[in-house]
């Protein structure tokens, strides 16, 4: 038994590259855990168990595989490259908040090792190839970058109060675009030379360079940091301001409506009597339901409020879309009767799926003799879901309900059909979306489902 035991303790003291291969493994498969776990707590991305198992998996065995036949630095550059198609691949992100992503979890990974790994060696006593060469010492290291991302883990999860929301980015002017993708790669080619350093020239930096270095990298992680929400902030404050602008709009055509009908109040009441005075019952019903049409008009202008539609992207779009209808001489009754901040689901991508829906309700109502589209959201608790329900007059009753999802099928002149076609790929691709589309002798019907994924 002492045999054993001394024969293992010398296995992990002194030089074996056998040993330090297999270690590669359980630790390949522990930093590909914390890394996607630090990607997806910082940008509350949601991923399965199951996909969360295979990217541990993949990128663990991959990085493996890339640092055991490709030379240092370009092992390190071919692994942030893994990183972002494996994250691009299971999230689906745009290309920009991937590489967001990747830059959060590999800057940690970076400022972790500038910190650690200099004052290891020195503190210890030996050179960096007996670190690179003796198993007691890597195993010892690799605890301790582990124990302090694992603490960082923890620390965001326990005070991060707000998430940063990547809802804006895909909306951000191309100026400030530009702005974002050179700040990311100028931290990106930062990261690769700082890797550069600790691979080849850890053993000769003296101590206090290693300190300014990290410091350095503090403070360029957190200027970093603070232009992105800035930029985040400025975006989502661009929207707010578009949306009181809408509302405004809103209320000085409500206000012109409201002033109408009251002014024209006692004619109306007038005209009534008069209509009652004759017992003129089919009449009175006909005025009535033109008074009510005006009352639906106010109705709907009341409706469109964004205390009520509480998500400024979707209240604008709603606003935009129904003056347009009504210019284009189209009733367009609006029922709302749902919180928007409750919705599972990527505001972009659904702010997108609802203006395909609505424009192709607006051009094919405005082809009918009779021009209307019916518009309505609303909460289903007990089946947990929300429900928003498009629907428009159309002229084409023979239109069949699954060819006009068809890649380039479209009904209308120089137009490419790729909307719908977007739309069913995105909500087959995700997991908690279904889209129905049925008709019957008047109306054409989308329904959008957004299940809870709670």
């Amino acid at each position: 038994m002492s045999q054993s035991l001394n024969y293992i303790w010398n296995a992990f003291t002194s030089e074996n590259e056998i040993l330090l291969n297999l270690l590669l493994i359980p630790a390949g498969l522990i930093e590909a855990y914390l890394t996607l776990t630090l990607a997806t707590l910082i940008f509350n991305i949601n991923l399965s168990k199951r996909k969360k198992a295979l990217f541990i998996i993949i990128y663990a065995f991959g990085s493996l595989i890339i640092s055991t036949f490709i030379p240092a630095p370009f092992c390190v550059i071919l692994n942030y490259v893994l990183f972002f198609l494996i994250i691009k691949l299971y999230t689906k992100m745009s290309f920009i908040k991937t590489l967001i992503t990747e830059i959060f979890a590999s800057f940690t990974f970076g400022i972790i090792n500038i910190l650690v790994q200099n004052p290891y060696i020195t503190l210890i006593n030996i050179d960096f190839e007996t670190y690179l060469s003796v198993p007691i010492y890597r195993i010892i290291y690799l605890i301790l970058v582990y124990s302090i991302t694992q603490l960082i883990i923890f620390i965001l999860k326990k005070f991060r109060k707000k998430r940063i929301s990547l809802d804006y980015i895909d909306n951000l002017d191309k100026k400030t675009l530009i702005i974002l993708y050179m700040n990311i790669v100028t931290g990106f080619i930062t990261l690769i030379l700082q890797s550069v350093i600790t691979t080849f020239y850890i053993n000769v930096v003296p101590l206090i360079i290693t300190f300014a270095n990290f410091l350095l990298f503090i403070f360029f992680f957190c200027t970093s940091i603070y232009s992105f929400t800035r930029i985040i902030k400025l975006a989502d404050t661009r929207k707010n301001l578009e949306s009181v602008e809408e509302y405004n709009k809103s209320l000085t055509i409500l206000y012109d409506e409201v002033k109408g009908f009251n002014h024209d109040f006692k004619n109306i009441i007038s005209t009534i009597d008069g209509y009652v005075e004759n017992n003129d019952i089919s009449g009175l019903r006909q005025y009535i339901g033109e008074v009510k049409e005006d009352c639906r008009i106010t109705n709907n202008l009341s409706i469109l409020n964004p205390r009520t539609i509480n998500n400024p992207g979707i209240y604008s779009l709603l606003n935009n879309k129904y003056f347009k209808a009504t210019n284009a001489g189209i009733k367009f009754e609006l029922d709302f009767f749902l919180d928007l901040n409750t919705l599972q689901v990527n505001n972009y991508k659904f702010s997108r799926i609802l203006g395909v829906l609505l424009d192709n309700a607006i051009e094919e109502a405005e082809k009918c003799d009779e021009k209307i589209i019916k518009v309505s959201f609303r909460r289903e608790n007990k089946n947990h879901r929300a429900v928003i329900l498009v629907q428009n007059t159309y002229t084409n009753k023979n239109v069949n309900i699954e060819e006009i999802f068809k890649k380039g099928f479209s009904g209308k002149q120089n137009h490419s059909g790729i909307g719908l076609w977007e739309v069913r790929k995105y909500v087959k691709n995700s997991k908690n979306l279904d889209l129905y589309t049925f008709k019957n002798d008047k109306f054409f019907s989308q329904e959008l489902t957004i299940y809870d994924l709670d």
